[in-house]
């Protein structure tokens, strides 16, 4: 088993975000969590990346708890996070923004300037074509359309090695065919990685969720279970208001 967290809990200013019994992921799984707004899907990925300390439980990963370590820590373990805003240098070349990904030293100087190890360059350009991005290498990431950031995002999270990606909502403000191609890319990168997964998008929920989909509601799982079984369900159902019940009806 790649994560294993049980009775996990947290709370802001006396309300409770997140009371999580029991998660657990495979290697090389691809979940997909959903669920409304403030239903602590976010929380949850803090709390696995150590950005938020949670109140009780445990956390286990790749058999290692990771409960009191720190975010620089929980890294080196093999934990990477991609948020839902593109985080990229935007006056720094795509390719260079991939430089300082790689597991060199992590001073922008040395990573720009240093000698690079054998192999890096081709690491860089092999990650550039799997994301789409070969032709835009030398363009200013602050150039690239939301999708192309988001994907040269989701390249600097892998440059890192990392055992298990966190991906919060990679399809908002994506056109359909960006969406898609980013669910390929993603079920791609689940043949080598355990992959969680937020969105909102059932028609990209349904794209990448050949497995299970958990649903979170008020901090606590709901269900878990295959997307149709997921989408069918009543319970489900009248979680989700507007265009997000909308979609899961149409589905």
């Amino acid at each position: 088993m790649l994560l294993e967290v049980n009775e996990l809990a947290v709370s802001f200013g006396g309300v409770q975000a997140l009371n999580l019994q029991h998660f657990q992921l495979e290697d090389r799984e691809l979940r997909v969590i959903i669920g409304p707004n403030g239903a602590g899907k976010s929380t949850f990925m803090d709390i696995l990346c150590g950005k938020t300390k949670p109140d009780t439980g445990s956390i286990v990963f790749n058999g290692k708890p990771t409960r009191g370590l720190t975010e620089v820590q929980i890294a080196e373990m093999g934990i990477g996070r991609k948020f839902q805003k593109p985080s990229v240098f935007p006056g720094l070349s795509v390719y260079e923004n991939m430089l300082l990904a790689t597991r060199m030293k992590k001073d922008v100087f040395t990573s720009l300037f240093s000698r690079m190890p054998a192999g890096v360059q081709e690491k860089i350009e092999a990650m550039a074509e799997r994301v789409g991005l070969t032709s835009a290498l030398h363009k200013q990431a602050g150039a690239l359309s939301h999708g192309q950031k988001q994907w040269l995002e989701i390249a600097i999270v892998v440059l890192q090695d990392p055992r298990l990606l966190l991906i919060d909502e990679p399809a908002a403000g994506m056109s359909d065919r960006e969406a898609e191609k980013t669910g390929e890319l993603l079920l791609e990168l689940s043949k080598q990685h355990g992959v969680i997964v937020i969105e909102h998008d059932m028609h990209f929920v349904k794209q990448i969720a050949t497995k299970l989909v958990s649903v979170l509601v008020n901090g606590k799982l709901l269900m878990e279970g295959p997307f149709e079984e997921v989408k069918n369900d009543q319970r489900v159902i009248d979680c989700y208001l507007g265009r997000v019940n909308a979609q899961l009806e149409k589905l």
